[in-house]
């Protein structure tokens, strides 16, 4: 049975319950973000698949708290496909002050997450999303340019490691001409229910299901 796995941060967590064990396929142990959406989506359309999906976003999370939990949280679950967005709280925390990581640590660490993986999971079919803000909210001039050095990070790495890459900065970007930035992030980093519709739509279309 092919297990779908989305990993990250409060943007993937989206309140999901931890409570359901075991939690796959069940809507509020996926959130109530793009991880439901697009697990909804699939499940209608494979219904003889087997598909099992999870989430384990955490909110908060940054790559070395990613790190701290993968081995329970991640491969413990031997996910078939594994989705991860990563990279806002790794800036965000240090603009607030309670982290102090750089962007070449951030590099470094995310490759080692990722080495990691495929050495523990081969055939594993890695994913990964672009974090990105608009300026709204929480997010002012201070977030730039480390945020784009940041994002670029995540482009680098996802090659480095045969990922499917899902640029999303381009696409918040253009939403936000059709309507303001809170309407598609509230606070100019967490999506509203439309903002987490587009993602799942990109998921979908960059994964192929």
């Amino acid at each position: 049975m092919p297990v779908i796995l989305f990993q990250g941060d409060s943007i993937t967590d989206a309140g999901r319950n931890r409570n359901h064990v075991p939690a796959e396929n069940i809507a509020s142990a996926l959130g109530g973000g793009y991880a439901l959406i697009a697990a909804s989506y699939m499940l209608r359309a494979h219904p003889d698949s087997g598909l099992r999906i999870f989430n384990r976003g955490v909110s908060g999370d940054n790559v070395p708290a990613l790190q701290a939990r993968w081995e329970t949280d991640t491969i413990a679950l031997k996910p078939d496909i594994l989705s991860i967005l990563v990279g806002v709280n790794d800036l965000w925390h240090k603009l607030a002050g309670g982290y102090a990581g750089t962007v070449a640590e951030f590099e470094s660490q995310y490759s080692e997450l990722l080495h990691g993986t495929k050495q523990a999971l081969p055939n594993a079919r890695l994913v990964m999303l672009e974090p990105f803000v608009l300026v709204t909210g929480a997010v002012d001039s201070s977030w730039f340019p480390e945020f784009d050095q940041r994002r670029a990070v995540v482009a680098r790495v996802a090659k480095k490691a045969g990922a499917t890459f899902i640029p999303l900065q381009p696409m918040f970007t253009q939403l936000a001409r059709s309507a303001p930035p809170s309407y598609w992030l509230a606070d100019g980093v967490h999506p509203t229910i439309a903002g987490h519709a587009a993602i799942a739509d990109r998921w979908r279309e960059a994964v192929g299901l």
